[in-house]
């Protein structure tokens, strides 16, 4: 299985800290080995890092790690290939336009039959996960669905209904994001948190790093993480249910 992290939060922020605890678990304490990537929103930009090589060891995720990025939306993934090869065009997060927006997508788990998921639509995929087919099915039955962009909440309950669909066939833990939302959907293992004043230490389980929250932030600061596993050992976090599905914005369940 691969493991998945996220983080939505009002202001534009550094995942340094959680970043940090995950690339570990890509070889080290983990044995995601398989690549790994992570997507930063920038208004409607979209900053990306890929490398199939350990996360543990890639100097591409020490660069991302010294060099804090600032987002209000991230959705990063550790890979242990199951199905595909590993090289970049099977490294997670996917991305795709729709609507004008640049869509970023990553997927924990293994879906049987995947290739009987038809590709009615201009999206295709480029390599040979079923991940990657999965979020190309999603996007085709978006395109296809809404001519034009919905209402947010009518976007999420009918991708709530693909996700439903998806799940029948397997495991399908996933981040989503449109650039202005992160959703969230859960059959396994999926958790998060949500940081606000008045701000605490936390301390990372896969490595010994400490950081002091309230020195980082401002007392208006709310940003969520999500991720497979609890990150630290000294916060609380919530677990989703098999099925859940929660969408954040600006750090806050909507």
């Amino acid at each position: 299985m691969c493991e998945l992290l996220g983080m939505s939060a009002n202001t534009p922020t550094d995942i340094c800290f959680s970043f940090t605890g995950l690339m570990q678990r890509g070889g080290h304490t983990g044995p995601h080995r398989d690549g790994w990537g992570i997507a930063f929103y920038e208004g409607k930009g979209l900053r990306e890092f890929h490398d199939p090589n350990p996360g543990c060891s890639s100097e591409i995720a020490q660069l991302v790690q010294r060099h804090p990025i600032k987002s209000q939306i991230v959705i990063s993934h550790i890979r242990q290939a199951n199905s595909g090869r590993v090289c970049p065009e099977n490294t997670h997060p996917f991305r795709r336009e729709l609507w004008g927006r640049y869509w970023s997508y990553a997927h924990n788990g293994q879906l049987k039959g995947s290739r009987e998921l038809k590709m009615e639509g201009s999206f295709q995929p480029v390599g040979t996960t079923d991940s990657e087919r999965a979020f190309c099915w999603i996007m085709n039955h978006l395109q296809q669905r809404f001519p034009k962009p919905p209402r947010s909440k009518t976007l999420w309950r009918y991708i709530r209904t693909l996700c439903d669909q998806l799940r029948e066939r397997g495991v399908f833990n996933m981040l989503l994001s449109d650039s202005r939302d992160l959703g969230c959907y859960c059959t396994t293992k999926l958790c998060w948190i949500t940081r606000r004043a008045p701000f605490k230490e936390a301390s990372l389980k896969d490595t010994e790093l400490c950081v002091d929250f309230e020195k980082e932030t401002t007392p208006n600061d709310i940003v969520t993480v999500i991720a497979t596993d609890p990150l630290t050992t000294d916060e609380e976090w919530t677990h989703l249910k098999p099925g859940d599905m929660l969408v954040f914005r600006d750090g806050l369940v909507v």
